[in-house]
């Protein structure tokens, strides 16, 4: 993750937290200089039992929501810096970009930052 000029005036760790699917995952910590690097997979698996037509999963998708939020372990209960929302859909399988890269290895997302993070 990065943000260009920025320093964290707070030194405490950082970790990424993923919701996707109705399930919750967070990565390990990492030290509060950006930019950060989290070097792990968070695996996600979900079965839909009464799925039979992708495009019924499809539609499924685009109902639920994906959540990534970067949060400093700050007391009492950590603070959220910056936060990403989006479709599952788009979020699992976006959109192609011109860009060259491997597909899925590498993705650039925007966070939204928090009120709190200045």
């Amino acid at each position: 993750i990065t943000c260009p000029g920025v320093v964290l005036k707070d030194k405490q760790e950082l970790y990424l937290s993923v919701f996707v699917l109705g399930q919750y995952k967070k990565t390990e910590c990492v030290p509060a200089v950006f930019p950060l690097f989290f070097q792990e997979r968070l695996l996600f698996e979900k079965a839909f039992a009464n799925i039979v037509d992708p495009g019924d999963l499809v539609k499924l998708l685009e109902f639920d929501t994906a959540v990534l939020e970067l949060i400093q372990l700050i007391p009492p209960v950590g603070k959220v810096l910056a936060t990403y929302e989006e479709n599952t859909r788009d979020f699992l399988f976006p959109d192609p970009k011109l860009t060259h890269g491997r597909r899925g290895l590498e993705r650039e997302i925007l966070m939204k930052r928090s009120p709190c993070f200045t």
